[in-house]
């Protein structure tokens, strides 16, 4: 007698299938993440760190000290590798989510080292920036306290059991703000400075959105939490 089918008895198997059953375009590029999250993503998860998109995250990591190299060893900030190299970081933000998308491989790590990897690329960014005065210090400032209060409200969120979800304004801020940081590194200064701004407004708006949901995530814990006996 046949056997079950291989993964058939692990956890989210069967839903990972359903997800790559009904794949459309939209939700491979990540634009339609209607549904609830997958099980394997979320608090309390095993971390799996063997799979596709995490081997794609790490290749990311390792890639940020070799741009900060670079960039910082040039006279002006601007060098087509380190650039080449910033690029690629920043696009393979699509490639890790895309073959998780693509594989069902999900995993608690993946969902934690996406933002730490872009938020590192950020600031690898500014620093570059900032050295070379390529942009605005006042704006690239800013932009650094914004990175501060959100690692800062991640840690808080995850040791109250809460996981903030990135919301729409904080995914459009992304490539606008990446893309200031990439523009000066190829001579487009002033394009680089309006994107910059672009960018900054949506990221802000982002975190007092983040602000308003942690609160509210905060006093929905507190309302549901058993009062004790008398």
């Amino acid at each position: 007698m046949a056997g079950p089918p291989v993964g058939a008895g692990r956890p989210g198997a069967t839903a990972d299938r359903r997800e790559r059953a009904r794949l459309t375009t939209r939700r491979l590029l990540g634009l339609d993440r209607s549904g609830p999250p997958p099980p394997q993503t979320l608090a309390g998860q095993p971390l799996n760190p063997w799979t596709i998109p995490n081997a794609i995250g790490f290749a990311r990591l390792a890639l940020i000290p070799v741009f900060l190299g670079l960039a910082l060893s040039t006279d002006d900030g601007r060098d087509a590798v380190a650039a080449a190299i910033f690029a690629v970081i920043g696009w393979s933000d699509y490639a890790d989510g895309i073959a998780a998308r693509v594989t069902g491989q999900y995993s608690r790590l993946g969902t934690l080292l996406d933002p730490v990897v872009d938020r590192l690329l950020v600031v690898s960014g500014i620093v570059v920036c900032w050295h070379f005065e390529l942009l605005p210090r006042w704006a690239l400032a800013v932009l650094v306290a914004r990175e501060l209060l959100m690692v800062a409200l991640a840690r808080a969120g995850l040791s109250r059991g809460l996981d903030l979800k990135i919301n729409w304004p904080g995914r459009l801020a992304v490539w606008p703000t990446m893309s200031a940081l990439f523009a000066p590194m190829v001579g487009l200064l002033t394009l680089g400075e309006v994107l910059l701004y672009i960018g900054l407004a949506l990221s802000l708006v982002a975190t007092a959105m983040y602000l308003r949901d942690g609160a509210g995530a905060l006093r929905g814990a507190r309302n549901n939490a058993p009062t004790p006996s008398s």
